[in-house]
């Protein structure tokens, strides 16, 4: 599957962009962009998040996860309208993030939601647009290549093993979506080996790494959740999990077409080749 050019979805250029940054090379990447389109673009850097290379030649202020007025304040002073979340932020509790007022605020209003990803990323955004008068925007309106596309993405291809495994994989995520609990399963042989949570899906690979069984390797497949915010989160791939499921002993990936991202395709495509892995992205139609 050949690399495309990144695709300009949201076409208002005028429109400064806001980039809520994770870690990761997402952010990076959102910027280079924006530079070589000339939409103007301001970074928000959260300490302990953020890789320190996403700032390099970018207007950005480094805040607190919790620092919403300050990180507003500045926002709005850049003339910025339209937000984008970009990479990965692990989860603080509640007493490492030491809400400011308006935080807090916001925790309050959004209650019992908080402990889900679903319902705090949803209501984050609602909150977001509809009382701080901001437009949440998805990465796949920037930079329209990143969604996964149905179908192999090299030259190797799933047996029929890995297809009962990925089968198996879509049948476990479906039935924890309501759960709110993660996007992503490795399954071997019919067997789960593991399941994401807090961790994410590095280090999902770094544990089902011990406990894989003899014989064919296992899968990875990352759907999106069914109640998920479309706009922020979507599951993700890049050559580092394609690096991780070659160390875990994996035989390929399967990710939702239409449903998650993918960081750097020619280079995944490139490195599952080398690695002896497929990747696929899956069509589930719209009920998935």
């Amino acid at each position: 599957m050949a690399e495309t050019p990144e695709a300009v979805q949201d076409l208002d250029l005028a429109r400064p962009l806001g980039i809520l940054a994770g870690g990761g090379a997402l952010p990076r990447r959102l910027v280079r962009h924006c530079q070589r389109t000339g939409r103007p673009v301001y970074l928000v850097a959260f300490s302990g998040h953020t890789d320190q290379a996403s700032t390099d030649g970018v207007d950005h202020i480094w805040a607190r996860l919790a620092a919403a007025g300050e990180i507003l304040a500045w926002l709005r002073a850049k003339g910025v309208k339209d937000l984008v979340f970009a990479g990965p932020v692990t989860r603080p509790s509640l007493k490492e993030l030491r809400p400011d007022a308006k935080a807090a605020r916001f925790l309050f209003k959004i209650g019992a939601k908080a402990f889900g990803d679903d319902g705090l990323l949803g209501s984050m955004v609602r909150v977001l647009e509809e009382e701080e008068d901001f437009r949440v925007v998805g990465i796949d309106q920037v930079l329209g290549n990143l969604l996964a596309a149905a179908g192999s993405y090299g030259r190797h291809q799933a047996d029929q093993q890995a297809q009962q495994d990925i089968q198996r994989g879509v049948a476990v995520l479906r039935a924890m979506a309501h759960l709110d609990i993660g996007q992503a399963v490795v399954v071997q042989q019919g067997v789960v080996l593991g399941v994401e949570a807090i961790e994410g899906t590095d280090q999902l690979l770094q544990r089902v790494a011990l406990l894989r069984r003899d014989g064919p390797g296992g899968v990875l497949v990352k759907l999106k959740k069914t109640q998920q915010e479309k706009r922020v989160d979507l599951p993700t791939i890049g050559p580092q999990t394609v690096e991780g499921a070659q160390a875990a002993g994996l035989r390929g990936i399967a990710i939702e077409a239409g449903g998650a991202l993918v960081v750097d395709r020619a280079i995944v495509t490139a490195t599952a080749d080398a690695a002896g892995l497929f990747v696929v992205g899956l069509d589930l139609g719209t009920d998935g």
